[in-house]
């Protein structure tokens, strides 16, 4: 079964069976802690647009929302993703 959490222009949404379960961006493979992981290495949103033309600036904000009101829960997954 599918949970969805509606943000701002765009959403985030899990399931079991897409990324082990991690918030992800719509019906991408985009995960919320890969997408914040990137922000801390430095890209900015304009260079991540540019690479990933299947996102969009909503799509990001959204992401970005998502991490400041599940800013722990986020940040566990990049931590076990390193550990891993």
């Amino acid at each position: 079964m599918s949970t969805e959490k509606t943000v701002t222009k765009s959403w985030i949404q899990t399931s079991s069976g897409v990324c082990g379960g991690e918030p992800c961006v719509r019906n991408t493979r985009h995960t919320v802690a890969g997408l914040v992981e990137w922000k801390k290495q430095g890209l900015t949103d304009a260079r991540i647009l540019e690479h990933h033309p299947d996102l969009t600036p909503a799509d990001l904000e959204a992401a970005w929302e998502y991490y400041t009101n599940y800013r722990n829960e986020i940040d566990r997954a990049i931590k076990e993703a390193e550990e891993a």
